[in-house]
């Protein structure tokens, strides 16, 4: 083999190892996208997989709020990030993909990119992409949560925070999450437990969730809530069943799954449309 191949070859392969950076994303090819690492590109999604705002019943308070904060965004003005965090099943990611679709109807452009939580660490790689458009990003990251040796959170502090470049003027960061401080509670307190210093041996983990200017929380929703999530979305649909045939069935429906919330009462409404022939 001659020096020559011998160099060809070599570069060949640190090229297969560290693949060359994408070329700018096309950001009006469509309304959210998902963001993808190795090689880094933004994936457009043609169809976002979201229900009417209209729909998302009991969390009018926090529908509300954060419908305003993103409108405030989407017109050039102060905005918060925003942590949804509570309980299982409420609608916490339907709503941010709701909210998007609401705005957009409102004749204001927004975008909505998705990333996962563990892609944090290539989110500079993406705030630049973002930062050199003239669009504005709802940066989305659904089920957010961190282990107690979990760095990825410090990825996290640069959409936040944003360094000494600062977050994106045209970008907001929206994250749902179970817990309210991103890490789990037994956690929280084996770190102090052992620490030499308890009083800041989390206290840089625990403090990120204040970094989100809007804290919302979902609650378990009560059973006249569930019945009347189920009766909307017959109603959208145009599912027929009486009111004592619908709450007997959707109240067995919520023993079996052993909880009641919108997702429950979605999988309850699916199945009812199912045996109904409708489609959704």
């Amino acid at each position: 083999m001659t020096e020559h191949e011998a160099l060809t070859r070599i570069a060949e392969a640190l090229e297969r190892l560290s693949p060359p950076p994408s070329d700018a994303p096309d950001i009006a090819a469509a309304d959210a996208f998902v963001w993808h690492v190795a090689p880094d590109r933004l994936t457009p999604v043609p169809r976002v997989n979201r229900v009417d705002l209209s729909l998302l019943l009991g969390i009018n308070r926090v529908r509300d709020i954060l419908l305003e904060n993103t409108a405030q965004f989407a017109r050039g003005l102060p905005a918060n990030n925003a942590l949804l965090w509570g309980a299982r099943g409420m609608g916490k990611s339907s709503l941010v993909k709701a909210v998007h679709a609401e705005v957009r109807a409102r004749g204001l452009p927004l975008k909505l990119v998705e990333i996962q939580r563990e892609d944090l660490p290539s989110v500079a790689r993406l705030l630049n992409h973002l930062r050199a458009s003239d669009a504005r990003f709802i940066l989305f990251c659904d089920d957010l949560s961190f282990s107690h040796d979990d760095q990825h959170y410090k990825s996290l502090k640069a959409v936040l925070d944003g360094g000494i470049e600062g977050r994106p003027d045209n970008v907001v960061f929206y994250a749902t999450s179970n817990r309210r401080h991103l890490m789990p509670r037994d956690m929280i307190e084996n770190e102090r437990s052992s620490a030499i210093n308890p009083s800041e041996a989390v206290e840089e983990k625990v403090s990120l969730s204040d970094r989100f200017g809007l804290w919302l929380g979902f609650h378990p929703c009560s059973q006249d809530e569930y019945l009347a999530m189920i009766r909307g979305y017959c109603n959208a649909y145009g599912v027929t069943i009486d009111d004592e045939t619908l709450r007997a069935e959707a109240i067995e429906w919520q023993a079996t799954r052993g909880s009641r919330s919108g997702r429950v009462a979605w999988q309850y409404f699916t199945d009812l449309a199912g045996r109904r022939g409708v489609r959704i």
